[in-house]
């Protein structure tokens, strides 16, 4: 029984990733037509019909267009459903694919054999290998962190996030320890969160999903799951200090830093103000951008922009209620946000401070103008690439990288020109 609901499960999250992606390529400007700067940039109607944004500038921002002449190269176009990339520091870059395998790529596209010693995977749906993040002091102890859909007891799976060493030779990766997982088990990959961020502290930020169920992403509100959540921990996996008490739930974990979230891919610390901010996978529209604040609720699944994917209202239809944060942004259509980064300015000064979202059923790379903790102008980039765009960071060279989410995934490299 189980495994024919999972079967049903897995079909519907196809056919809602390919409706999703199907809309956004027909309402992204084409290559050859150029949005209007200064003109509301998103045209396709919302569809969530009668909902109004909180305050003005929450969605629908204005067409920005980049004036630096910049250049778009594929350095590699060989990757399998690439999911995460991190820059060593030598400048070479570890990429995690989605099936379950790591590798080493050079910035000139040369793509090592698949290392040995990763475990395995479920790679079903959302599941797979997904984020990495490389320890503050990888330089000297090869250490990075990494997570996974696990396989578990009678069929189901959940998040692990495991610490392991590079060895010298980089062919293999050693001392792999599961550090936590993510409580409970479920029966479907679906809706798994999973992006890892290291805080000036040291601690790891670990996102989680909602399990997609509807009976049990309910337990995005409860203290005492960890679905849902941003959690903050230690690199052994225990609580890190300083985590938010919460004094009237007794059995409330004490690694979340915040819940109410439906499918948290993205984050990412401004560096001109040190907030945590995260993209999450809303329901049909409703994705958002959220600035973290350690205890608050950012409202799933009792409030949400968008709607089911039936079209009928998320609980009610309701958008906001006292004691739960409103977004700083959101989409209505879809572009379903994944990977995060801040842009330093180094070779593109008119980026400076911008946020870059990757954009998976979008299939682009979005651009935010941000000013005051306000989204004040949106571009599209990458449009002509047609593919799904799945982590974008700054390189050590002032590039964004990007890599997207196919089978002939790819590592494109964005630069002055």
């Amino acid at each position: 029984m189980k495994s024919s609901l999972i079967i049903i499960i897995l079909l519907a999250i196809a056919n809602m990733n390919n409706a999703n992606a199907q809309l956004s390529v027909l309402g992204a400007p084409p290559p050859d037509v150029k949005p209007v700067e200064g003109t509301t940039l998103e045209t396709r109607l919302p569809n969530a019909k009668n909902q109004h944004p909180a305050f003005a500038g929450q969605t629908r921002a204005v067409a920005v267009i980049t004036k630096t002449p910049y250049e778009v190269t594929v350095v590699n176009d060989k990757l399998s459903h690439p999911w995460s990339l991190a820059f060593m520091p030598d400048g070479k870059i570890l990429i995690t694919e989605k099936r379950g395998t790591l590798r080493i790529v050079s910035t000139d596209g040369t793509v090592s054999d698949t290392l040995s010693g990763m475990p395995r995977v479920v790679n079903m749906a959302d599941g797979g290998l997904l984020d990495l993040v490389l320890d503050p002091d990888f330089k000297n102890n090869r250490t990075f962190f990494f997570s996974y859909d696990e396989p578990r007891k009678s069929g189901a799976n959940g998040i692990a996030v495991a610490s392991a060493r590079l060895s010298n030779y980089e062919k293999r990766v050693e001392n792999v320890k599961v550090i936590f997982r993510v409580k409970p088990d479920e029966f479907v990959p679906a809706h798994l969160g999973s992006r890892l961020l290291f805080d000036k502290e040291g601690k790891l930020l670990v996102t989680t999903g909602e399990r997609f169920l509807d009976n049990v992403r309910v337990q995005a509100q409860w203290l005492s799951s960890d679905l849902g959540k941003i959690l903050r921990i230690n690199k052994d996996g225990s609580p890190a200090a300083g985590n938010p008490t919460f004094p009237d739930s007794a059995n409330a974990k004490k690694e979340i830093w915040s819940y109410g979230h439906r499918n948290p891919q993205g984050l990412a610390f401004n560096p001109e103000t040190g907030d945590l901010w995260e993209t999450e996978h809303g329901p049909q529209g409703g994705d958002e951008i959220n600035i973290i604040k350690p205890g608050k609720n950012y409202g799933w699944p009792v409030i949400a922009y968008g709607t089911e994917y039936s079209g009928q209202p998320v609980d009610g239809g309701k958008t906001a209620q006292a004691g739960m944060e409103q977004p700083v942004y959101y989409w209505d259509p879809a572009v379903a946000p994944s990977g995060i980064a801040f842009y330093s300015g180094k070779l593109i000064p008119e980026w400076k401070n911008n946020l870059f979202v990757s954009a998976l059923a979008g299939q682009h790379l979005i651009r935010l103008v941000i000013k005051d903790n306000k989204v004040i102008g949106e571009e599209r980039l990458l449009i002509d690439n047609h593919q799904r765009v799945r982590d974008v960071v700054e390189g050590p060279d002032g590039a964004l990288w990007v890599v997207t989410d196919a089978d002939n995934g790819r590592l494109i490299r964005i630069s002055a020109e």
